[in-house]
């Protein structure tokens, strides 16, 4: 985005989300076409059948993410504006963004107190290094249950309080019921003062965000009235171990890519990832209130993954949703090992397997089904692949163990001969490869031609994209099976807890590595032994998978090891931007020092209340105004008849 444009032209955007379409749609079909050459040669089954539908289903998802690497490989070395396709100067100016109110929220829950502090406290000095911090305000909103802990976190806040005052003001609000869980505790903070401020920045307890970041998305919200959303691109930073050191190469070398073809066709329809995003305070409280579905839990009750839903509310209300992918600065932890990430996935999943019954719902665009879709697609194709895979075992193996019918019509004079077709299955197998893998290729390519000086130099960046890409080999069939257990667990009925994340580095012990992974060892071992012994051909084409597997305790053993992570990091392996060049928001210490004696936590400042409707799933318009009129994206062409025409705040 560029920021000297109050109102930046999104030019051909139907054009280019039909283009996509088609680009997706008839890269699936050549696919999917292969594959029925392949099969019909001797005869579809109805196991191949399964397998074929199965793999229209995978192979048109791995597609997506294809072609909107190769467009954010083009813009990115054109330098091109995703949005407005205009010329980038090689650094955005930030504008002074004038009289404004902004606070920035931090909800949290049963937290490490001075980790979350010592993140906060960075965030606050880049602000206050900056000469337009004029006009923040900061709030904790804890939903902290556990007393000892929010003993601990009512002294943390009140030392941040004392060293940041008076240059920047530091609320503290602590609930007695967490009911909502996170996007509860935003609705109440915004029942209560949300009048009190034009616009909300979200942090989780994990959020990192710089000063020239935070006042360059106050400016935008502030030329342009028409956004009600502005997403940044966090990327993950602070793990030691060589998971966490996986992770945030992988998200600093793809991600900005695969972000920059998303904005390319989702224009002012994109997603919010609940975090490290801008909020415009009365958009948010007049369409994102947001009502139980119904049903019993885990399908049902409340809604668990919050902000694609609220996206998409803004997005029915009007809004613009913008996904911001210059701005730098932007950061988060992840946890450190490959348990604990599965463990935050069986949340998500959860709260993406709720939004398959929001794909109906009244009044939302286009877009916004095909978030809900794709999210939940991010975890199903797990599934459908470990299915596909299942299939084609027991395939093979009934081929291999029987025997062809040279003579399947009782008056034929020539025998059926089996027909082999590897002149069709390795270009089908090199083009699925090509489309699983390019991505990644792209990704490196555009590191190495634009900023290798990022990565530690040029063979070091090669060397640890080979390394990256070993390792997601291996990494792959344990999530999908981890994944495949999630989902069938949760449409079975399972409810998944949702706790706070463990983020610090601690290496997994053998013990507990083998105890959360030997059923998906004895899977691997079953796999492979079955194959070996009846399907030897297929046994190597599966290798991968049941390699994987076999592994899955020694994979959550070492790649958890901080020291395992730190000599990597000394070879010059899977270093990141981060680490490289560290910005000054990066260089302050992970966790805070204990607050001095006899500081007391100042109380929140006076409420100013305003309301927060729930939203209708089932009806579009509301029947009667339920919003105050400054809520109303003034100045956007694109309104729906009945919204209110209002002057902009």
């Amino acid at each position: 985005m560029n920021f000297a444009d109050r109102s930046p032209r999104v030019p051909w955007l139907a054009a280019r989300q039909v283009g996509v379409t088609l680009l997706v749609l008839a890269t699936t079909a050549l696919g999917s076409a292969a594959m029925v050459e392949i099969l019909r040669v001797n005869g579809i089954t109805l196991l191949q059948g399964i397998i074929l539908g199965l793999f229209v289903i995978t192979f048109g998802w791995i597609t997506i993410a294809f072609w909107t690497a190769i467009i954010g490989f083009l813009l990115q070395l054109t330098r091109r504006d995703p949005l407005t396709l205009a010329r980038l100067a090689s650094q955005p100016g930030v504008r002074e963004p004038g009289k404004h109110h902004t606070a920035l929220v931090m909800p949290i829950y049963n937290e490490d107190p001075r980790r979350v502090v010592a993140g906060l406290e960075s965030t606050c000095r880049s602000l206050l290094d900056q000469p337009q911090a004029k006009g923040f305000e900061v709030f904790v909103l804890s939903d902290t249950q556990d007393e000892a802990i929010a003993r601990r976190e009512e002294t943390a806040i009140a030392g941040l309080q004392q060293r940041l005052a008076p240059r920047l003001v530091v609320h503290y609000r602590r609930r007695e019921a967490n009911h909502g869980r996170k996007a509860g505790n935003l609705a109440d903070f915004c029942r209560r003062w949300g009048h009190r401020y034009h616009y909300l920045v979200v942090l989780d307890a994990d959020s990192l965000m710089g000063g020239r970041t935070l006042v360059a998305l106050v400016a935008t919200m502030q030329a342009n009235p028409a956004i009600g959303l502005i997403q940044t691109v966090p990327i993950p930073v602070r793990s030691a171990s060589v998971f966490g050191r996986f992770i945030q190469f992988a998200a600093a070398l793809h991600s900005p890519l695969l972000a920059t073809g998303q904005c390319f066709w989702q224009g002012h329809g994109a997603n919010f990832w609940g975090h490290n995003a801008i909020l415009r305070t009365r958009a948010f409280m007049a369409s994102c209130g947001l009502p139980e579905l119904a049903g019993k839990p885990p399908l049902g009750g409340e809604i668990l993954s919050h902000d694609f839903v609220e996206a998409a509310l803004m997005r029915r209300a009007g809004w613009e949703v913008h996904l911001e992918t210059r701005l730098g600065d932007s950061f988060e932890e992840v946890p450190s090992n490959i348990l604990e990430f599965a463990k935050r996935d069986r949340r998500w999943i959860q709260g993406n397997l709720q939004h398959l019954r929001l794909l109906g719902a009244a009044g939302l665009p286009l877009m916004s089904r095909l978030h809900f879709l794709f999210g939940a697609l991010a975890y199903l194709t797990s599934l459908l692949w470990g299915v596909m895979l299942l299939i084609g075992t027991l395939d093979a193996i009934g081929r291999a163990q029987g025997r062809h019918d040279f003579f399947s019509a009782g008056y034929q004079l020539s025998p059926d001969w089996p027909v082999n077709t590897p002149d069709l299955i390795m270009p089908l197998l090199f083009s699925t490869a090509l489309v699983l893998m390019l991505p990644k290729v792209l990704g490196l390519l555009l590191a190495l031609i634009q900023r290798p000086h990022d990565f530690g130099g040029r063979a070091s960046l090669l060397a640890s994209s080979l390394l990256e890409m070993a390792i997601a080999v291996l990494i792959a069939p344990v999530m999908m099976l981890l994944h495949s257990g999630f989902i069938l667990g949760v449409l079975g009925g399972r409810r998944v807890s949702w706790d706070a994340q463990i983020r610090e580095g601690r290496a997994v012990p053998w013990g507990k590595a083998f105890r959360h992974t030997w059923l998906t060892t004895l899977v691997g071992a079953l796999w492979a032994g079955s194959t070996y012994l009846l399907a030897p051909l297929f046994f190597w084409w599966l290798a991968p998978v049941w390699l994987g597997l076999l592994m899955a305790a020694p994979l959550v053993r070492i790649t958890s090891s901080l020291a395992h992570g730190r000599r990597l990091f000394r070879a010059g392996l899977l270093k990141a931007p981060a680490e490289v060049t560290p910005s000054r928001l990066l260089q302050q210490p992970a966790t805070a020092a204990f607050s001095p004696a006899g500081a007391h936590l100042a109380p929140p400042p006076p409420e100013s209340p305003g309301e927060m409707p729930l939203q209708s799933f089932s009806r579009w318009p509301p029947r009667a105004a339920v919003s105050p009129c400054e809520a109303t994206p003034a100045g956007s062409t694109r309104q729906a008849s009945h919204h209110v025409k209002a002057k902009s705040e």
